[in-house]
């Protein structure tokens, strides 16, 4: 145990009156403990310089490594497997994935499928369905991918131990019902038991807490902070959730009914049944084989060698397919590793516009920031190569000055002689809609969540919650509306008015806008709008969007804009660049990154239940108590 060098003495009583000079000490020079000290700290130093340069040896040998691969085999199936979520951009580090290899997207997907389809290598496609969360919007674009690739001939399997036994089955179901052939292992389930979208609402647990939430709509339909506000749901919210539910309904049954070769009135019977074992699921003809996925292996593999047990199984991953074919985004943020060569219709920028909509991003979630997009677009205004601005929208809305901001950046490109186009993935809500308005052609999935022109906005009032606490609070202000945003107190009849006020002028502002964009009076817009929700395919037959059709699609469109005839003629490149995997571990190590939807295990299906909830707290922030956001998610 050391011992400290200049122990305590022992102190009198009392201290002198009148305390004694100091003398100034003389400086004694100690060579070896300066040496001892300087040496400690450079081996600090280099062993730090040390390490970083052993991390980015094994980052870079990693990705030489990945370039050194094997090539691929002359013949070969393919392996597709849905797990987690399919994103729309990479999922950022986070402490529990900090190097986040796992980078695959549906445009992975679906460019590698349509690369596969002509490769004469590939013979056919296996996928193994695992637990995960699709919405049937991103489904459908991927449904679209494999039914392009089945016109070459080529086999399709799909193999699960159950489709859908946890819950959300049959938008599961819907994904498989595309393949060839469905396996299943003898213990599954089958599990086809319809659409439920489930609401919580909060208001009698607030009541409890003393908590009173005040929030004005524009207008009846926009239901954002119902579950807060009410203890039941209202006949707009139920009406317009029906028509959702009715539409998913009407879109999948007789997909399905067809890839199973039968009536949609005979799949509908079973939709009532909802839950099979295997021996039931097999006779019902839900699935076409009961038995194992080595057995499905074995048959593959004589597919695509014509010997069963061959050694050299042609079993290829998606990424290393990926990989191989260079159907990647790379450092340039472009889809094809010589994307530039050769595109007569020059190049069409990407931007996505993925999570709620908000002026810079600092809540930890995933979140679309203006200060982020709407430069992108500009950067993409100035690049004399982009002909075509494509924004893919999965947002349930946000902040009405953040969505401006991007509608603002758009306008600017369109006035620069740059079309616009818009593809709309699962959701393009509210603000999600607000920045889609000026496009030159909007697409939609039939069942993706558009719509809810409208705006919310308002406050929790903890009054009655100090009272329970036995606190008391005091003011001091100066000026009539200085407490308005107090949540020690309710809005007064000043404080109300004022905010109706601001709701009225958003939601004028909202009505001009889509008015402009869609070549229709702003009487004509109200009357579709007042906050309702509308499927794709609705929307389509109200005017709020142009075509079916998913990422894809509206890239041709823009090709033909540019004098191309499809996404063969121009070039892809993402705008703002992706993040490279050291610059989201240096900004996860900062302290910049990192969502609470992230965290492992039982705390993420929480928080995950109440995403919508906390994203319209950040929202809400964000926008002084002003919001065009709707939570809204049917998957």
């Amino acid at each position: 145990m050391s011992r400290n060098r200049y122990p305590l003495r022992p102190r009198p009583l009392f201290t002198n009156a009148v305390p004694k000079a100091v003398e100034n000490p003389k400086i004694k020079w100690r060579i070896l403990p300066i040496l001892w000290t300087a040496m400690k700290r450079g081996a600090m130093t280099l062993g730090f310089v040390v390490m970083f340069s052993v991390f980015i040896s094994v980052m870079m040998f990693g990705s030489l490594m990945q370039q050194a691969e094997a090539p691929l085999p002359g013949q070969m199936a393919l392996v597709l497997e849905f797990k987690d979520n399919l994103w729309e951009i990479p999922p950022e580090a986070s402490f529990t994935n900090p190097f986040n290899q796992d980078d695959m997207t549906l445009r992975h997907y679906i460019a590698a499928i349509e690369s596969a389809k002509t490769d004469d290598r590939v013979k056919g496609i296996i996928a193994r369905l695992r637990d995960g969360s699709f919405s049937t919007a991103q489904i459908e674009e991927l449904r679209a991918a494999i039914e392009d690739f089945k016109t070459s001939g080529k086999f399709t399997r799909i193999y699960s131990t159950s489709f859908g036994d946890g819950g959300g089955g049959l938008g599961r179901y819907y994904l498989a019902s595309v393949f060839d052939e469905l396996w299943m292992q003898p213990m599954g389930l089958v599990m086809i038991s319809g659409v439920n979208a489930e609401q919580p609402f909060l208001r009698g647990v607030l009541d409890k807490m003393g908590v009173k939430p005040e929030f004005f709509q524009r207008k009846e339909y926009k239901t954002a902070y119902e579950s807060l506000t009410n203890e039941t749901m209202s006949d707009a919210n139920r009406e317009e959730i029906t028509a959702l539910v009715n539409d998913i309904k009407n879109t999948l049954v007789p997909v399905i009914a067809k890839d199973r070769g039968m009536e949609p009135e005979q799949f509908l019977k079973l939709v009532e049944q909802g839950l099979f074992t295997a021996d039931e699921a097999l006779e019902a003809g839900l699935i076409d084989h009961m038995d194992y996925a080595d057995v499905m292996i074995e048959e593959a593999t004589a597919l695509v060698t014509g010997d069963p047990l061959s050694e050299d199984l042609p079993m290829v991953a998606m990424q290393s397919y990926i990989h191989d074919v260079g159907v990647k985004i790379n450092e340039d943020g472009q889809l094809d590793k010589n994307a530039k060569a050769g595109k007569k219709a020059g190049g069409v920028a990407l931007v996505y516009v993925v999570g709620a909509i908000v002026t810079r991003n600092d809540g930890g979630a995933s979140m679309a920031a203006s200060d982020d997009i709407a430069p992108a677009i500009l950067d993409a205004v100035a690049d004399p190569d982009i002909k075509a601005i494509v924004l893919r929208v999965d947002s349930p809305g946000g902040s009405p000055a953040a969505s401006e901001a991007i509608l603002r950046a758009l306008d600017k490109a369109q006035e620069q002689g740059k079309h616009v186009v818009v593809s709309m993935g699962a959701t393009a809500a509210s603000g999600g809609y607000w920045v889609a308005a000026h496009a030159d052609r909007i697409f939609v999935s039939p069942t993706t969540i558009t719509g809810s022109i409208g705006v919310v906005g308002g406050k929790f009032s903890l009054e009655e919650t100090w009272k329970k606490l036995g606190v008391n609070w005091e003011t001091v202000q100066w000026g009539d509306n200085a407490d308005m945003w107090s949540i020690n107190k309710p809005f007064d009849a000043q404080g109300a008015a004022r905010m109706n006020a601001m709701l009225d002028n958003v939601y004028k502002n909202f009505i001009q806008r889509v008015a402009e964009g869609r070549d229709m009076t702003p009487q004509q817009i109200d009357l579709i709008a007042k906050g309702r929700v509308w499927s794709g395919k609705r929307a389509i037959d109200v005017g709020l969007a142009d075509e079916i059709g998913g990422l894809l699609e509206a890239i041709d469109y823009a090709a033909t804009l540019n004098g191309g005839a499809g996404r063969s003629d121009v070039f892809v490149q993402i705008f703002p660049k992706p993040k490279t995997p050291l610059e989201q571990i240096v900004e996860l190590l900062s302290g910049e990154s990192g969502s609470p939807f992230a965290a492992p295990g039982f705390q993420s299906a929480v928080l995950r239940e109440f995403e919508p909830l906390i994203e319209a707290a950040i929202v809400t922030r964000d926008s002084n108590g002003i919001s065009v956001y709707e939570p809204l998610r049917v998957r």
